[in-house]
């Protein structure tokens, strides 16, 4: 049996006991254990504030993209393995495991080449300088420089290596050591990616450092300087928030949570067009692509009432081209959930929302291909229909976190953002419509409850990407329920990491000191 160990202050440390076993969600076979009973984490703090910061905050952000493109070789060299391990472990099929996978090291990628752009430096200068008094020498600039703490990043299940990469590139470009604590039921290619990157030696000691299980007391130990950052569900985001000593010590905190993410087809689109072909394969791909387990995934369809019938066959025939069953059996491009109470879960969600006034106007009837013995946290790809969307309320309170969306009807050009609006913030909304008021009137409306907005019509729906691809260009997060945070967004990620703070005096002096010369 695999034993994960976590990797801390340097080397291998394995805690007491048998601790937690990991699955393989499609047989139910145990993969690997993991503990962190016993394992010291005020060393690992200690570790990364003394001997991984100040090793960072040595080099130029050029020679921190340097290390960060390394990562993405030595991660991108161990592909194939890599993928292996997330279908295993995560029961992903092959083209999802490589969407996280190559999502990883993408994220890399894009953020050494940033680092590479910023250059021989140590110190962002936000904007312009500002002559405070009459005399023009007395200047004012805003720095910004790396924290002097520990970047805390706790990531969820469903993105193993997407998560730990895309937090991890970010902090380190800004200059903070970083302390990743991935989902413990799916934990394994986090913990192969660390391998690898501790094999290749490419990072300065103490920079990045993986546990493996329990968290413990981990949180215990941030303090002032230090951030965290949080994947996962808003009660754990609000309970991370309102620990003492985050409280207490201002510890900057990040969530990313729960979203009821919309897709909205514009009144103007007719069956057949570019733009509705567009929209039936995006929300088709969103709900089965990682077996709906994505924050960015489609929860909730709004089409114009006259349209809904139709809208409703074209999905359930797309979703019904899904072949869904283990991983590993050919043909099947839709694994199981990962793990038993995922199943648990969306199973009891889709409940709640039958209950709720939704009802289920398609499920797939076939049977989970390659599946042995009942084995294996297999749910059907699921279409819901609320034919009233005010009236069932729940459908806009819940999420259900698996390959299940619902379908609902809207009335004039007001109603959409309104209907959007009842999810109190997402991630991620999308539009289909080619008509530009439509598109004028709705961005108005979306853009306040979501992170991020797609816009689809005819002249790019060859061309732009899936509303659930998350692109290390374009900020992700989301306002209200959907967490309140934002990371990564280009340079705008690495304010999180970074001290802003305003600089007053002499402005030859200050340019020189702060690099500007």
């Amino acid at each position: 049996m695999l034993r994960l160990k976590s990797y801390l202050a340097g080397t291998w440390k394995d805690g007491e006991g048998e601790g937690a076993t990991l699955l393989d969600p499609s047989t139910e076979e145990a993969v690997a254990t993991t503990s962190t009973k016993g394992l010291d984490f005020a060393e690992a703090f200690a570790h990364a504030r003394t001997v991984g910061g100040p090793a960072l905050r040595a080099m130029t952000f050029a020679e921190r993209g340097a290390v960060i493109k390394a990562m993405s070789k030595a991660l991108y060299e161990a592909r194939e393995a890599l993928i292996d391990d997330s279908i295993l472990n995560a029961g992903t099929t092959r083209g999802d495991a490589k969407f996280d996978i190559d999502g990883a090291t993408a994220t890399l990628a894009y953020y050494a080449s940033l680092g590479k752009k910023l250059g021989d430096t140590k110190v962002l200068v936000e904007g312009e300088g500002e002559q405070l008094t009459q005399s023009a020498r007395f200047y004012g600039y805003h720095a910004k420089l790396p924290r002097p703490g520990v970047a805390v990043h706790v990531n969820a299940f469903n993105f193993p290596a997407w998560g730990l990469a895309e937090k991890a590139a970010v902090a380190l470009l800004a200059g903070m050591p970083v302390i990743s604590k991935p989902a413990t039921a799916t934990a394994l290619t986090a913990y192969r990616m660390m391998e690898v990157l501790a094999e290749a030696k490419v990072l300065p000691e103490g920079a990045l450092q993986l546990v493996c299980g329990s968290a413990g007391d981990l949180l215990s130990h941030l303090g002032p300087q230090d951030v965290l950052a949080f994947t996962g569900s808003a009660d754990t985001g609000a309970h991370l928030r309102g620990l003492q000593n985050v409280i207490g010590r201002s510890v900057r905190v990040n969530v990313e949570a729960d979203s009821l993410n919309a897709a909205v087809l514009g009144p103007d689109v007719e069956p057949g067009t570019e733009t509705w072909n567009r929209f039936i394969r995006d929300v088709s791909t969103e709900v089965t692509q990682k077996t709906g387990q994505k924050c960015t995934a489609t929860r909730r369809v709004f089409v114009p009432k006259a349209k809904i019938d139709q809208v409703q066959e074209a999905l359930a025939e797309a979703m019904g081209r899904i072949v869904w069953g283990d991983p590993r059996a050919e043909g099947v491009r839709m694994g199981p959930l990962a793990s038993k109470q995922q199943l648990d879960d969306v199973k009891a969600g889709v409940a709640k929302l039958l209950e709720g006034g939704a009802k289920q106007v398609w499920q797939s009837d076939a049977s989970p291909v390659g599946a042995k013995g009942g084995k294996g946290f297999f749910f059907p790809p699921t279409l819901l229909r609320a034919d009233d969307p005010r009236a069932a309320a729940v459908v806009h309170e819940h999420e259900v976190f698996g390959p299940v969306t619902t379908l609902m009807p809207y009335e004039g050009n007001e109603e959409p953002g309104e209907l959007v609006a009842l999810g109190q913030g997402g991630l991620v909304a999308s539009l289909y419509s080619d008509d530009r008021e439509v598109v004028a009137n709705m961005l108005v409306a979306l853009a306040p409850w979501s992170g991020r907005v797609l816009v689809a019509s005819k002249k790019v729906a060859d061309q732009a990407t899936a509303p659930g691809l998350v692109l290390p260009s374009c900020i992700h997060g989301g306002p209200g329920r959907a967490g309140g945070g934002e990371e990564l967004g280009g340079m705008r990620g690495l304010d999180f990491y970074l001290q802003r703070t305003a600089v007053q005096g002499d402005r030859g002096l200050l340019e020189r000191a702060l690099g500007m010369r």
